[in-house]
């Protein structure tokens, strides 16, 4: 039987470390603003990790929720999150492919979505809000309904068709904006406390954070409770490489993993947007807002991501690297890894393989080196700006 995690011991500022209460709703840390992490008491889970492969081969439905003793302890709003394939490339030997969009809703995003929305219903919350460059909203709009929970949505209006169409179906209230998700962060900041609702903005909640965590359990596990050498991950907001990050902290502290050096994290953006790229390369902290953000690559448009500073300090623990590449490229990789491979990419998984290519080219990387790249979304909620990048039009009728 697996044991499962005590409570909550405390939220904890990933900026100046206060500890403060989880006994109700959290946004950020009420002294600096920072992003604030859940912190639990990991001793009584120390030589408990088979006994989570051995529970979850009975229920193999459990998704993410195989690793309920390290989320928060709350009665999971679940769609079957979780447990996603993940892929040996044809081609590159050393490669693997964590394909996140099988997750419902196609994307990694249903994880994140999946904890916060259940943390909601916990806490008793009835209006969540959400600025979204797409794929989280969709998520959240889905988990809502699935909770009976009010969803409010803000997305750029040149959002991927899908992401829009799935929100408005799950009945959510949906606001298409003039500009990016910058913009929809001021709107849902400036109307929450007028309109009662609870911002689980990007980082600007701890639970988000948990549910993406589970993306390090499982390749950890899926590789053999090994770390590989790197993981390439497409960044956005940049909730998912913080979360990993995490959980390998917490895989070590539990000592669930052989000893040795964590994979070097590489944070892949568009050169359409490439704030954490240029604030790695010139040796800054923090990120500044990116001007004129373009990229076909939708995940990516993010101009000043929240927990900049938090993967930049993670990049440079890990020894890992911050790159963009140009549209062109991206869209080339996808076209590649779809043809030669079978896999159609979302832009942002494109990101991802495109940057491995490179990074190959470069000699940063060994061929043999074992690495996971990810796929962050299907490529079929993607069908309309692909077609846009590749020129292809709806054949007229006979």
């Amino acid at each position: 039987m697996v044991k499962h995690m005590p409570t909550i011991k405390h939220l904890e500022c990933s900026r100046c470390k206060t500890h403060v209460s989880a006994e109700e709703p959290r946004t950020l840390c009420p002294t600096c603003k920072g992003s604030l992490y859940v912190r639990y008491d990991l001793s009584p889970l120390r030589g408990a990790r088979d006994d989570i492969a051995r529970q979850a081969a009975k229920s193999p439905w459990l998704g993410m929720w195989r690793y309920r003793s390290v989320l928060p302890e709350a009665k999971p709003v679940t769609l079957g999150e979780g447990w996603t394939p993940i892929l040996a490339s044809k081609r590159y030997p050393g490669v693997l492919l964590k394909e996140e969009g099988a997750n419902p809703t196609g994307t990694f995003k249903a994880r994140g979505l999946a904890l916060a929305v259940t943390m909601a219903r916990h806490y008793g919350l009835r209006k969540l809000a959400v600025p979204s460059a797409g794929n989280a909203a969709g998520a959240l709009a889905a988990y809502a309904a699935a909770a009976n929970i009010e969803a409010h949505i803000f997305m750029p209006r040149d959002v991927p068709f899908a992401n829009y169409v799935e929100a408005i179906a799950y009945g959510a209230n949906v606001t298409l904006v003039n500009g990016l998700i910058s913009d929809c962060g001021r709107i849902v900041a400036e109307r929450k406390d007028a309109e009662g609702w609870f911002d689980i903005s990007t980082l600007k909640e701890p639970f988000r954070v948990e549910g993406k965590k589970t993306m390090g359990y499982e390749l950890v596990e899926q590789l053999g409770w090994e770390y590989p050498d790197a993981v390439f991950y497409p960044t956005g907001g940049g909730v998912g490489l913080i979360g990993m990050w995490k959980a390998f902290d917490e895989l070590e502290e539990l000592g669930w993993v052989k000893p040795g050096k964590k994979p070097r994290m590489v944070a892949v953006q568009s050169a359409g947007c490439a704030p954490v790229v240029g604030a790695f390369e010139h040796g800054k902290n923090a990120s500044e807002m990116w001007e004129g953000a373009k990229t076909f690559a939708a995940g990516l448009r993010v101009p000043k991501p929240y927990g900049d500073s938090i993967m930049l300090e993670i990049l440079r623990q890990s020894g890992g690297i911050a790159l963009a590449l140009p549209d062109e490229k991206i869209l080339s990789s996808l076209k590649d890894w779809a043809r030669n491979e079978g896999i159609f990419l979302s832009p942002e998984g494109a990101a991802a393989t495109a940057a491995y290519a490179h990074l190959l080219e470069t000699g940063y990387l060994k061929p043999g080196d074992r690495v996971v790249l990810f796929n962050t979304g299907s490529g079929l909620k993607y069908t309309d700006v692909t077609a846009l990048a590749m020129q292809i039009d709806r054949p007229a009728a006979a």
